[in-house]
C-alpha cells in the first residue's frame, strides 16, 4: 500500500511537471501587459483575449495557421497511403532480397534531416519547387518509420485470413483494403499522430525552402514573433497556445488507439 502511494503520488508531480508550462503559457496569453508586471500568478487579474486578437489583426496568422493544416494534412495522407501499401508488400508479397530492402530503407532512419538539407535543396531548386508548397511537402511523402510501424502491425494479423479471402476469390487489392487494414486500425491511428505532428512542427526544412511570408508555416511565424513582439509576451505566448492546441485535439482524440498501436496490437 505506501508503495502504490508512493508511485501515485510520484505520477501525479509527473503530471503536473509537464503540465505546468501549458498552463504558464496559456494563463500569459490572457494576461495584460499590465498584469505580466505584476507578480506571477495562474489566475489572471485582468483575463483578456487581447493577445489573440493582436495576432490575428495584425499579422497573416489565420494564413499561416491555414497553410501549416494544409500540409500537415497533406502530409499525413500521403505517408498513410504511401507507408500502408509498402507495409503490406514487405509483410505479405515475397520477394528475392525483401530482407536487404527492407533493412536498407529503414536505415534511412538513421539519416539525420541536417545531413540531407542540402541536396533536398539542390533537387527542389533543379525542380523548380523552391518556394512552393509542393517543394515542402515532397521530401516528406514517404516514411520509414510509417513503413516500420504498419508492417509491424500487419505481421500480427493472422495469415489465414488471407488465405480464406484468396480462396474466396480475392486479390491483394480486396485483402489489403478490406481485411488488413482494418485490423491494423490503431497503428494507422498512431501514424496518424506522429506525421501530423512531425509536419506540423517542422521548422529547418520549410525555413531552408521558403521565402515569402504568405506561404509561411507556424513554426516560422512563431520564430518571427519574437522579433516583432520582442516584450510582449502575451502576444507570443497566445501563437504558441494556437500552435499547441490542433496537436492537443489531435492526440486527445486518438488517444487509446495511439496506446494500443505503440503496444503493438494489431488485432482488436
Amino acid at each position: 500500500m505506501p508503495r502504490k502511494i508512493a508511485l501515485t503520488v510520484l505520477v501525479v508531480l509527473g503530471a503536473v511537471v509537464m503540465f505546468f508550462p501549458f498552463l504558464w503559457t496559456v494563463v500569459t496569453s490572457l494576461s495584460s501587459q499590465t498584469g505580466l508586471s505584476a507578480t506571477p500568478s495562474l489566475i489572471p487579474a485582468d483575463p483578456s483575449l487581447e493577445a489573440y486578437r493582436e495576432l490575428f489583426g495584425n499579422t497573416p496568422f489565420a494564413r499561416v495557421v491555414l497553410n501549416s493544416v494544409g500540409l500537415a494534412v497533406a502530409t499525413t495522407v500521403l505517408q498513410l497511403v504511401t507507408s500502408a501499401t509498402a507495409a503490406y508488400v514487405f509483410s505479405r508479397m515475397p520477394f528475392r532480397g525483401r530482407g536487404v530492402v527492407f533493412a536498407v530503407y529503414l536505415a534511412t532512419m538513421m539519416i539525420p534531416i541536417q545531413v540531407l538539407i542540402v541536396p533536398l535543396f539542390v533537387q527542389m531548386r533543379a525542380l523548380g519547387l523552391v518556394d512552393t508548397y509542393l517543394g515542402v511537402l515532397l521530401p516528406g511523402v514517404a516514411s520509414a518509420f510509417g513503413v516500420f510501424l504498419l508492417r509491424q502491425a500487419m505481421n500480427s494479423v493472422p495469415r489465414e485470413l488471407d488465405e480464406a479471402a484468396t480462396l474466396d476469390g480475392a486479390g491483394h487489392l480486396r485483402i489489403f483494403s478490406r481485411i488488413v487494414l482494418p485490423l491494423v486500425g490503431p497503428a494507422l491511428a498512431t501514424l496518424t499522430v506522429f506525421s501530423f505532428m512531425s509536419s506540423w512542427n517542422s521548422f529547418l526544412w520549410p525555413l531552408v525552402i521558403l521565402r515569402t511570408d504568405e506561404l509561411q508555416t507556424l513554426p516560422l511565424a512563431l520564430a518571427g514573433l519574437q522579433g516583432q513582439y520582442t516584450t510582449q509576451w502575451d502576444v507570443m505566448m497566445a501563437g504558441s497556445v494556437v500552435s499547441i492546441l490542433p496537436m492537443l485535439a489531435i492526440y486527445l482524440t486518438a488517444q487509446k488507439y495511439v496506446i494500443q498501436g505503440v503496444a503493438g496490437t494489431g488485432i482488436k
